[in-house]
């Protein structure tokens, strides 16, 4: 089984057309919150720790769990960003 991790990248645009900034956002799918006793009134997780899609990227079964097989909505959604500034500063004058 391989394991997926889904990269969005989005680029904004500049303020000024000498700073450029891009923010990377990493989306990983962590451990499975299905309540499996919601229907008795109860709560109990399959204790599935991480999502792995079934099938290949664009396919429906891209959205179901290998381990558990649960939506991947199930499952806990963690995300994180980094941003990436490429700023360069107008020449400096020495004062004269």
């Amino acid at each position: 089984m391989r394991k997926r991790q889904v990269v969005v990248r989005r680029e904004e645009q500049p303020r000024s057309s000498t700073n450029s900034s891009m923010t990377i956002r990493s989306v990983r799918y962590g451990e499975c919150q299905k309540n499996h006793a919601a229907g008795v009134g109860g709560y109990a997780v399959d204790g599935c720790r991480e999502f792995m899609a079934s099938g290949e990227e664009g396919t429906a079964a891209a959205l179901t769990c290998a381990a558990c097989g649960c939506h991947r909505n199930f499952h806990k959604r963690e995300v994180e960003a980094e941003v990436a500034c490429d700023c360069s500063s107008p020449p400096s004058s020495n004062g004269a």
